[in-house]
């Protein structure tokens, strides 16, 4: 039986205070909670129609409090505008200490991210390039925020986030460790010289990365835009497509 207890309980789950207070999120659809299923995260409870449970096969919802919910009750919890079968409220995880001596491979560092959308859309970019951690600065957006876990598809079940002081984070890491930072003054990341390992620093949305972060980068790259006398092109690009084509080239760049 869905209580209003539960309705309340699940709806301050949308908001970053009470996510902190009980740790714990909600995750919609039945990709995204089919994933989160079968991962290290814990679920801790899935409301759903009927249709959705009778789907299931899953032997380990066995040990899971499975809430029957009607489509119009769904609505009510629901953080989408359309709601899609079956909500699961999620325990976050411990992720307070970020590994540290591990720099073997890509390293994402987000700074100031604040689009929801852009955020999810970086997680599951990470995921697709094999990019094993992302390291975001304290005042990114929430990585368990509703509409951030919906724009992963399902990536959150596999990618590992931290959040830090990206300041200290960035003063503790080898001398030999590079920092490419996505810049508007940066050298053609076509040309440029890049590495398999390294952290790959990218800015907000609008500011570009901060201040106090300049003095740690190593080496500036941009993406140059196609000009002609014929046409304007944009300022700049999204910073989740940013994202994607900064790993794809460094991911291309070292293929075996």
């Amino acid at each position: 039986m869905v209580t209003n207890s539960i309705v309340k309980f699940i709806n301050s789950l949308k908001t970053n205070k009470y996510r902190n207070v009980h740790q714990k999120f909600i995750a919609e659809g039945p990709k995204i909670v089919s994933e989160l299923l079968n991962s290290s995260f814990i679920v801790d409870k899935i409301l759903a129609t009927k249709d959705w449970i009778d789907s299931q096969k899953d032997p380990d919802l066995r040990n899971i409090n499975v809430i029957e919910i009607s489509e119009k009750g769904l609505k009510k919890i629901s953080a989408l505008k359309t709601p899609n079968k079956v909500l699961a409220i999620v325990n976050i995880p411990d992720r307070n200490k970020i590994p540290s001596n591990n720099y073997s491979d890509l390293i994402l560092v987000l700074d100031e991210i604040k689009d929801p959308g852009n955020m999810g859309t970086i997680v599951r970019t990470a995921d697709w390039f094999g990019i094993p951690y992302i390291i975001c600065s304290d005042n990114c957006v929430d990585i368990y925020n509703p509409k951030v876990v919906q724009a992963t598809m399902g990536s959150i079940s596999r990618m590992k986030v931290y959040y830090t002081d990206l300041y200290k984070y960035l003063q503790n890491i080898p001398s030999e460790i590079k920092v490419f930072a996505t810049m508007l003054d940066g050298k053609n990341i076509y040309r440029a010289e890049l590495d398999e390992k390294g952290i790959i620093l990218i800015g907000n949305e609008s500011r570009g990365i901060s201040k106090n972060l300049e003095s740690f980068i190593t080496d500036k790259i941009s993406i140059l835009s196609y000009t002609s006398s014929k046409f304007k092109t944009a300022e700049s690009l999204n910073a989740s497509v940013a994202t994607a084509v900064v790993c794809a080239e460094f991911r291309r760049r070292f293929m075996k």
